[in-house]
């Protein structure tokens, strides 16, 4: 046995062989690192240009090439599914409880539930009636449900005639046109007349027939409902190219930023403002900005002249509506305007009203939890008052430019944001214009009737919006809830948008969008969502013959044109406007067919 020194190292037991033996071993060492070297070498290739399957890994980025990926298809989902929404399912709503109306909220599969397969069109789908003409009408085949027009048929929400829908105007506290209502809410609110009013939200929408007649108005809505057993009004306000989203204001913050929407609207939509410590009216005040105006119709106001309609009692109606002002009173708005079946309030602008929520018997209190404001996805509701920033001068709505000036200015709160300026602001704008000069190269479609309901999936100031407000046509911009908070910029500068997660599905029905635009956000997002499952989302709420503009990194477009094929979809690879090596655009079309299942 060999001996061994105090730390278990042997000693060797001869100087010179010890040296003899080292010698070999480096020769050795040498020639098997150099054969080995050969190998590695010569299979380099190869390495680099391997098939990556998607479902095994998720790409990441790599500067090495281009992702690659096997060519597969993609079944056909059971003709069940062709309404599919996948977060908002009713097939799931028995495992979700009915304390105020959870079930409704957003409550996506987990991964192992997540389908992989195409949606299909209903039987007889036809390609959409574009706008204008599809704001009155609609193919009854594309969106077959007749719950309405038989429960609400008195209202004139509307009215099925041979092979369509036709949209009358009329709503619950409409019912002879939505077009009055609105001329008596204007006489109300001079403001929505002179572009001080640009961006709205109509909780509980019905069909969107406010929204709609708002569009001509210059006054652009979100029309806000949830999927419930009117069926669809969601997707019919998405077929007539009226912009709206499923959603539901219940135990979750809505997905806006906080003090963003210059006006609110509840035409009859049921809501229990009062209960519940006043938790949905809080949220309308958090997403409303300061001076922007929230009108009511229908109970409980006017409760004088409609209690009989109401299944009530006088005395009960005047309660609610004393409540009701309190309730608003105490989280700082006043009494605006009221006529007829219309009351509208305005939020305060003058922060000492907030001054007095400091004390500890008044009710509904500050909120000093440390939530952040504008934190609105998946995030709990909770009864207190989101005070806005008194630092932030240009937030109220009288501060702002008018419409239209005020898409193309430098917005106050771009500089919250980590890297925004108003010189940033202003490269963007700039950058826009002209890559959506290209586009329109590229896609000819873009400005014609082809083209009504836009999406761009992930959106930074809203450029790619703003430099399509010509055009007949609306853009959803979404910004990732993972990324900047931008969206305040959005809806400062008179635009639209929402907060959002591409590893879950979009709140919308299939068949909904005209154009989907997409910059980098699979270089951005691809560490946390599977670029399979935002292909097929996007499939899902991609209308038959409708567009994908995809731009993103030669890394992964290759991959992605693949996929898309196993989509059914035609794509055709171009090149940026300024000819950038490292980046192409990728122009899709989805492809029209039906279910083997349809007759």
């Amino acid at each position: 046995m060999k001996n061994k020194d105090k730390d278990g190292k042997p000693y060797p037991s001869n100087k010179n062989s010890w040296k003899v033996q080292v010698a070999l071993m480096v020769v050795v060492l040498c020639g098997l690192s150099f054969y080995l070297g050969g190998i590695f070498c010569s299979e380099k290739e190869t390495y680099l240009t391997k098939e990556v399957n998607l479902e095994d890994e998720t790409p990441r980025g790599n500067a090495n090439g281009p992702l690659q990926t096997k060519a597969s298809s993609f079944p056909e989902c059971s003709a069940d599914y062709q309404d599919y929404t996948p977060c908002t399912d009713p097939r799931r709503w028995k495992k979700y409880g009915l304390h105020r109306l959870t079930f409704m909220e957003r409550h996506c599969p987990p991964n192992f539930e997540r389908k992989e397969c195409l949606v299909p069109p209903p039987d007889g789908y036809k390609v959409p009636i574009r706008w204008p003409k599809s704001k009155n009408e609609c193919w009854y085949r594309n969106v077959p449900y007749d719950w309405i027009n038989k429960q609400k048929s008195n209202q004139h929400w509307l009215v099925k005639e041979g092979e369509k829908f036709i949209f009358p105007g009329g709503g619950t506290m409409f019912p002879n046109g939505v077009g009055k209502y609105v001329d008596l809410m204007e006489d109300l609110i001079p403001q929505m007349k002179d572009g001080t009013i640009r961006t709205a939200i109509d909780t509980g929408c019905g069909v969107a027939s406010w929204g709609g007649d708002l569009l001509d108005r210059g006054i652009l809505t979100v029309s806000l409902a949830p999927r419930d057993n009117h069926e669809a009004q969601v997707q019919f306000a998405l077929e007539r190219g009226i912009p709206a989203v499923l959603g539901i204001i219940s135990t979750q913050r809505l997905p806006f930023p906080s003090n963003s929407f210059d006006m609110a609207h509840c035409s009859r939509c049921l809501i229990p403002w009062t209960e519940f410590g006043g938790v949905y009216l809080l949220e309308v005040h958090r997403i409303l900005r300061p001076g922007g105006f929230w009108v009511l119709s229908g109970p409980p106001v006017n409760y004088e002249n409609r209690w009989r309609g109401w299944n009530t009692t006088i005395e009960e109606q005047r309660s609610d509506y004393e409540k009701l002002q309190d309730l608003l009173t105490s989280m700082c708005f006043k009494l605006f305007n009221k006529k007829d079946d219309i009351a509208v309030w305005q939020k305060l602008t003058d922060n000492s009203c907030y001054k007095k929520l400091d004390n500890p018997d008044n009710y509904p209190p500050k909120c000093d939890d440390g939530t952040e404001p504008d934190s609105a996805w998946y995030t709990p509701l909770r009864p207190c008052v989101v005070v806005p920033n008194p630092a932030t001068k240009k937030l109220k709505l009288n501060a702002l430019a008018k419409w239209p000036e005020r898409l193309h200015v430098a917005p106050e709160r771009v500089s919250d944001v980590r890297g925004g300026s108003e010189g940033a602001f202003k490269h963007d704008d700039s950058k826009w214009k002209v890559r959506v000069k290209h586009y329109k190269k590229l896609l000819p479609a873009i400005g014609t009737e082809k083209i009504r309901n836009v999406m761009d999936m992930n959106t930074l100031y809203g450029g790619f919006a703003a430099a399509l407000v010509e055009d007949p046509l609306w853009v959803m911009n979404v910004v990732s809830s993972y990324a900047a908070n931008t969206l305040p910029v959005v809806y400062d500068r008179g635009l639209i948008g929402t907060f959002h997660d591409w590893c879950e599905a979009f709140s919308t029905y299939p068949r909904t969008y005209d154009l989907l635009h997409l910059d980098n956000l699979f270089t951005a997002e691809s560490h946390r969502c599977e670029m399979k499952y935002v292909l097929l989302e996007m499939d899902r709420i991609l209308r038959p013959n409708g567009y994908a503009i995809i731009r993103e990194s030669s890394y992964f477009i290759d991959a992605v044109s693949t996929m898309a094929k196993g989509m059914r979809w035609s794509c055709r690879k171009e090149g940026t406007e300024y000819g950038v090596q490292n980046e192409k655009i990728l122009i899709c079309q989805k492809k029209l067919w039906y279910s083997k299942e349809s007759s």
